[in-house]
């Protein structure tokens, strides 16, 4: 296992200098630009680029986790659509604002789209990480492929997918709340859906709640649904609400219950996954712990994985970017390390990342956010006894219904 490569791989900041020569946190990242361009993609050139939003709602109000407030009913999207000169169109998130990205996308204008991408790698520029996704759904409709084939294979690698919209909503409406058995309703319309894995939020004590009447309520709701659904997965979800002492408290409270993963119960430091992976073992409890969606320190990380205190790795799918990722993912692999891109908030990432895990596998389980949305078409993809199909259209198989 390279050190310096992982280290590359995972950094998000990537600087606005060529890909292939540019420094992330102070160390170079390099890409292999020597494949010959394909000659499809640059019988196009970039004509013209466009910003607008996508709307997706939730199918229910979605309430607090350990840190944050109502989540709301759903995302306003910032989207960026390509067009080329061959009448080919490609579109998908804005990674960044838009005020970042339009200055990026005039120098883009009149470029092949060779010189912007290449599907062993990806976007060939640093500049273009805005446009990341993007391109690779135009390459992906220019070439007559969706982008799992991009990325190696001719039918995906079909992953599990777990509802990810399990929050604190026991606690709401504040003036009334609903108790545990909303969770239960919530749970038994996520099935409904097809999900086979729920993820639950708890740390109900860190903020909502007094302490133990929270820590509580989290053993609570967690025994009640893994009773409810005794062939479905249970995920938790701490959002770092938790110190290590008062985990293992949660964990000792739910004995009998199997974890499929526990993520982020607290930040993420060597003497704390130490204690938890001791006192796991001492317990006989085979779980994956996963962490690494928020605000990571990357060095720290990597220790983590390398001292096996962490089994997943959760960088937002977005975030550290769809080329990053790529590149990112056989080194995992390397480390016996695997994946679970955070996607919340949109259900776009859930279908980008159903892609990178279909051509690239070593993806434990995808991150589902249902939504529902009047301006794409979103019905290429389909969710079948927990298992998550994606589309097999050109590029990510989701059709812009709004006019840009």
């Amino acid at each position: 296992m390279r050190r310096r490569t992982f280290l590359q791989a995972l950094n998000l900041g990537i600087a606005s200098t060529a890909l292939a020569h540019t420094k992330l946190m102070g160390m170079p990242f390099d890409l292999d630009l020597s494949a010959a361009p394909d000659k499809e993609l640059d019988y196009h050139r970039i004509k013209d680029i466009r910003f607008s939003t996508v709307q997706l709602n939730y199918p229910r109000l979605v309430g607090k986790n350990a840190r944050l407030d109502l989540h709301g009913h759903g995302p306003q999207v910032d989207i960026c659509v390509l067009y080329t000169d061959r009448g080919a169109m490609g579109w998908a998130s804005l990674r960044g604002s838009r005020r970042e990205a339009e200055p990026i996308a005039k120098t883009m204008i009149g470029k092949k789209i060779g010189e912007l991408f290449q599907r062993q790698i990806g976007i060939t520029d640093a500049r273009y990480i805005p446009f990341d996704i993007a391109l690779h759904d135009l390459a992906g409709v220019i070439l007559q492929k969706p982008v799992y084939a991009l990325l190696g294979q001719a039918q995906p690698i079909i992953n599990d997918c777990y509802s990810g919209m399990l929050y604190f909503d026991d606690l709401e409406p504040r003036d009334k709340p609903a108790g545990i058995d909303k969770v239960l309703e919530e749970c038994r319309e996520d099935y409904a859906m097809g999900y086979r894995q729920f993820k639950l939020k708890i740390g109900r004590g860190h903020k909502w709640m007094p302490a133990d009447a929270g820590l509580q309520r989290d053993i609570d709701v967690t025994k009640a649904v893994a009773k409810a659904f005794p062939d479905c997965e249970i995920l938790v979800d701490g959002n770092n609400g938790f110190t290590v002492d008062r985990f293992i408290q949660y964990l000792k409270g739910i004995s009998g219950v199997k974890l499929f993963w526990i993520e982020e119960p607290f930040h993420e430091t060597e003497a704390d996954y130490r204690k938890l992976r001791q006192w796991l073992g001492s317990e006989g409890i085979t779980t994956l712990l996963a962490d690494g969606e928020a605000d990571p320190n990357q060095e720290q990380l990597l220790q983590l994985f390398e001292k096996k205190l962490l089994d997943v790795h959760l960088t937002d799918i977005e975030g550290l970017g769809f080329t990053n990722w790529r590149k990112l993912m056989p080194e995992l692999k390397q480390l016996g390390v695997q994946a679970s891109p955070h996607a919340w908030g949109s259900l776009l990432k859930t279908y980008y990342t159903a892609h990178l895990a279909g051509g690239l596998g070593n993806t434990v389980t995808i991150e589902g956010v249902s939504s529902t949305s009047d301006d794409v078409d979103l019905s290429g993809y389909s969710l079948q006894k927990g298992k998550l199909i994606p589309a097999s259209g050109p590029g990510f198989g989701m059709k812009l219904l709004k006019k840009v």
